[in-house]
């Protein structure tokens, strides 16, 4: 079952990658959505994987977050946004997280965690210079 809503920026949800081929990204797995909702794009969204396998390099556009928002996982398993994978999808790949017989939940990423997400995005677009200053990662 999809989701029956448009998410808001920083939410995570559950994706399914089903019918994409290897090297993309092929199985079911979470992510954050990163921008807001756009005139007449209300059947797509914008959204950044999440991965529990660490990075083989350190690179900016691969960001760790400040816990793993997964409800049935431990929050300090760490994980990574893989900002370099940034993609549109339809909202019909999109649905939130199952925690019991007939409930549903959608974790909210911290506005820290999306910032420093949508700051990689930018670093995987090759666009890391437009950064402003005060958004930059120490």
């Amino acid at each position: 079952m999809t989701i029956q809503f448009y998410p808001r920026a920083g939410q995570i949800l559950v994706c399914d990658f089903k019918d994409f081929q290897a090297p993309e990204m092929i199985k079911i797995r979470p992510v954050i959505v990163v921008s807001p909702r756009l005139p007449y794009r209300s059947e797509i969204v914008t959204i950044v994987p999440i991965s529990t396998s660490p990075p083989r390099h350190t690179l900016k556009f691969v960001v760790q977050l400040s816990k793993n928002y997964h409800p049935n996982e431990d929050d300090e398993k760490p994980c990574w946004a893989k900002c370099d994978m940034i993609m549109n999808i339809g909202l019909w790949r999109l649905n939130s997280f199952k925690v019991g017989r007939r409930k549903w939940l959608t974790p909210v990423a911290s506005k820290k965690d999306l910032n420093h997400v949508r700051a990689g995005v930018l670093h995987g677009l090759g666009m890391g210079h437009l950064i402003p200053d005060e958004m930059k990662v120490i």
